[in-house]
């Protein structure tokens, strides 16, 4: 049965695009073997696996895989004393390697501190073999030759054959040279026959040299001869060509033996690359079909919004949002041929079947998948009600089949239930259908023709009508579904639409029961409260986001004018500073003046001196000092206001802006202001603001440096609000850990959540600058924070 519904619901055509993102025939193997699973610890396991493989590639834009390859087949003969040949041992060589680089870069991400678990767990298993990798290397070279370098034997053999052969061409060369030689000769050329110098000779000088004839042309006019000259020489270079097959067959057997003695370790290290280039291939298939990790559970609750068919082009698909097994665990989808009905069968059974097979899913963050133990379908080509009797057979007997296997942990998809029959007595079969699997508590989405069904949903718990959206003003489906409202036949619209007499169509409606008309005009009045609280909905975003812009525009507004205030007021200071120090100047000089006048007039005490430059220094301007005054005012004014930790304060010693700790005594406290925690008098502080947390929870503190935080925050999956909130409550802590960059994970969506993000981060006080993702940090994905 499961081979069936994979097959109806084009599972392997799946697997087919998944396939191509395997780095190795390992991976496209394991690909192929692909089945769903049952038990939701194994599926989370591989959704947790696929998740990592998705990180990774955010992260670093890609994994290293190469150089592995299957070498079971080699390991294995050389477990039981095979030996292997050049090429096989190179493959094992670059796989050992394509295995330690791999660990390698795992290790190097979990010491950058990059959350993974699967993957750090995976290469654990793995033995470095670098032993075995090195004394390959340096026996083969990467052609698939054995080097001189494998044995000191090896070198001495190469080097005798290397000086035999100089020898051997040296005296024939001295015969294709001289002028004798070149008139009995074809050409005057050194070549090899049967592993022998040899040169070609005419016909009639055969005698001259002696020696073997090894070969001849075509023609019959040239023998190639080996002259009695060189057959000694001959001789001895083929005896060291055995001598050198020899050495190089013990040299590959001694290396099968280091194989056979870490066969075990090879095979493991080949199970875990298998699985690791499957995680990965995961991972590239996630982000070609732009899928999300959808929440997990195991009681029948299918949430999945946005959902895209990921064998349909994504400039053609229309996302679908699709709900069941909460309130309802039964959807009858009714409307028009050709309106997407069959598509949306065939996208809830295929996400499904990919969810169970550890795969993301095209849908929206936050989407909710529910794991079954059997997952029926009967979805047919045909969809007219003037099938034959066999189509309408074959349908029965498959959903024989699956009402015999049914139970509350089931899926079941009906396309067209009920068709190829009477329409009263197939409306009638659905309905019963329909109770049957109702009862014995699957969740089922079914689609049909028959007005029947429409009524069937309002009149049963558990049951919903939906129904596949269609225009009558351009004749043509908008393939969106409409969950609570069943779709109409829309015949009498079309046929109007397409030019028909409208005495035709009242004679055609008075022919219609009085129940049919009123439910027709019932979903009618529905579909128009749709329309008109869907236009409602768009104007009431609309408003919110002009209301929250010019939100913003005021906070930005009053942040520049605090600004404006504060360099104004600098400026101010700087003024008077420049004023009092000229002031101090000229007291100097005046009481320099005056010391002189002393000198000339005994009468004029050093203390009436003391007590004019006293009276000068106390007449000149001091801004800052006023300031001080000023805000130790508020202070006074605000009613001794007392302090709680958390509570946000301003130092005026210090003129900066920090946050409570806590009590030391009436008089003191301890305040944080960015990576210094400090204590603090009383009368030092100027209360500014106490943040809604604290205000609910006096008791709680601002986390400081010593608290572990992120340097990077997740928001996929968060609604909007309460992902605004974390964004506030993770630039505080990023503040106080000190931190200067951060990393905010938004994801892509839509776009509302980055761009949501973004404009918060733009008004922020704590927030310097800010700017996407690179490839390898996640792309627009990801929003890098510059702190102050």
């Amino acid at each position: 049965m499961l081979e069936r519904v994979c097959r109806i619901l084009e599972y392997n055509k799946m697997k087919n695009q998944l396939v191509q993102h395997a780095s190795s025939s390992l991976g496209k193997q394991r690909v192929e073997e692909l089945t769903p699973l049952f038990d939701l610890t194994d599926i989370q396991h591989q959704q947790n696996a696929t998740y990592e493989g998705t990180k990774v590639l955010r992260l670093r834009g890609q994994a290293p895989l190469g150089g592995i390859r299957d070498i079971r087949t080699a390991v294995k003969r050389a477990k039981i004393g095979g030996a292997l040949n050049e090429m096989e041992l190179l493959d094992i060589a670059s796989t050992v390697y394509g295995s330690r680089r791999f660990k390698t870069f795992v290790q190097g991400m979990v010491e950058d501190e990059v959350e993974l678990t699967i993957l750090p767990e995976l290469v654990a298993q793995m033995t470095p073999l670098t032993d075995l990798e090195r004394e390959i290397k340096q026996a083969i070279d990467e052609n698939g030759d054995v080097l001189d370098s494998a044995s000191p034997a090896l070198r001495g053999i190469r080097q005798q054959i290397r000086s035999q052969e100089s020898n051997v061409r040296s005296k024939l060369e001295s015969i294709t040279r001289s002028a004798s030689g070149r008139k009995m000769l074809s050409d005057a050329i050194i070549t090899i026959r049967n592993d022998r110098f040899v040169i070609p000779v005419k016909q009639e000088y055969r005698s001259h040299f002696g020696g073997m004839v090894h070969d001849q042309s075509a023609s019959g006019a040239t023998l190639f001869i080996e002259p009695s000259s060189v057959v000694q020489i001959n001789n001895e270079l083929r005896e060291a060509r055995m001598k050198e097959r020899m050495e190089i067959d013990r040299i590959l057997h001694e290396l099968s033996s280091l194989v056979s003695e870490v066969a075990d370790e090879l095979m493991t290290i080949v199970e875990v690359m298998t699985e690791v280039d499957f995680i990965f291939a995961k991972g590239h298939y996630s982000q070609e079909i732009n899928a999300t990790q959808p929440k997990l559970n195991d009681d029948g609750y299918i949430k999945m919004m946005k959902a895209r068919h990921p064998l349909i082009p994504s400039d053609e698909i229309v996302p679908i949002d699709i709900e069941i097994g909460l309130d309802y665990s039964s959807l009858v989808i009714t409307g028009p041929n050709t309106g997407g009905k069959t598509v949306t069968l065939k996208t809830v059974g295929l996400l499904t079947l990919m969810v169970q097979s550890g795969l993301q899913i095209p849908c929206e963050e936050g989407s909710s998948a529910a794991v079954f133990n059997h997952i029926f379908a009967d979805i047919g080509d045909e969809q007219s009600i003037e099938q034959s009797l066999s189509t309408f057979s074959s349908h029965m007997t498959n959903i024989v089949d699956i009402l015999e296997q049914v139970d509350h942990r089931s899926l079941v998809l009906f396309d067209e239930l009920g068709a190829g029959t009477d329409p009263t007595e197939g409306a009638a079969l659905a309905i019963s259908i329909l109770d049957y699997v109702y009862n014995a508590g699957a969740k089922v989405i079914a689609t049909t023709h028959y007005s029947e069904l429409k009524g069937y949903a309002y009149n049963r718990e558990g049951v919903m009508n939906a129904s596949v959206e269609f225009d009558v003003e351009t004749l043509r489906p908008t393939y969106r579904l409409l969950i609570g409202v069943p779709g109409r036949s829309n015949a009498f619209a079309i046929s109007r639409r397409l030019g028909l007499s409208d005495t035709i169509i009242d004679d055609a409606k008075s022919h219609i029961g009085a129940d049919t008309n009123k439910i027709e005009n019932m979903i009618a009045s529905l579909e128009d409260s749709r329309k008109r609280a869907e236009k409602e909905m768009e104007d009431t975003e609309l408003l919110r986001k002009a209301a929250e812009k010019l939100h913003r525009d005021l906070e930005n507004e009053f942040a520049r004018l605090e600004r404006e205030k504060e360099k104004v007021l600098k400026e101010a200071e700087e003024k008077a500073a420049e004023s009092v120090k000229k002031a101090k100047l000229e007291a100097e000089s005046i009481i320099g003046e005056l010391r002189e006048i002393q000198k000339n007039n005994p009468h004029i005490k050093d203390h009436e001196l003391i007590d004019a430059k006293k009276r000068l220094e106390e007449a000149t301007p001091s801004l800052v000092e006023k300031r001080k005054q000023k805000e130790q005012e508020k202070v006074k004014q605000k009613g001794k206001k007392k302090l709680i930790p958390g509570d946000e304060v301003k130092v005026l010693s210090f003129d900066q802006k920090g946050h409570i700790v806590e009590q030391v005594n009436e008089k003191e406290y301890f305040v944080q202001l960015g990576m210094m925690k400090m204590k603090v008098k009383a009368d030092d502080l100027l209360y500014i603001d106490r943040p809604k947390q604290v205000e609910k929870n006096p008791l709680s503190t601002i986390r400081g440096k010593d608290s572990h935080v992120k340097t990077e925050l997740d928001l996929r999956g968060e609604r909007f609000e309460n992902a605004m909130m974390e964004v506030e409550k993770y630039l505080d802590d990023a503040v106080l850990a000190g931190y200067h960059q951060i990393s905010i994970i938004h994801g892509k969506g839509t776009g509302a959540l980055r761009k949501g993000v973004q404009d918060l981060l733009k008004s922020h006080r704590n927030v310097k600058g800010t700017r996407m993702g690179s490839m390898g940090e996640g792309g627009s994905g990801v929003t890098v924070v510059t702190l102050k």
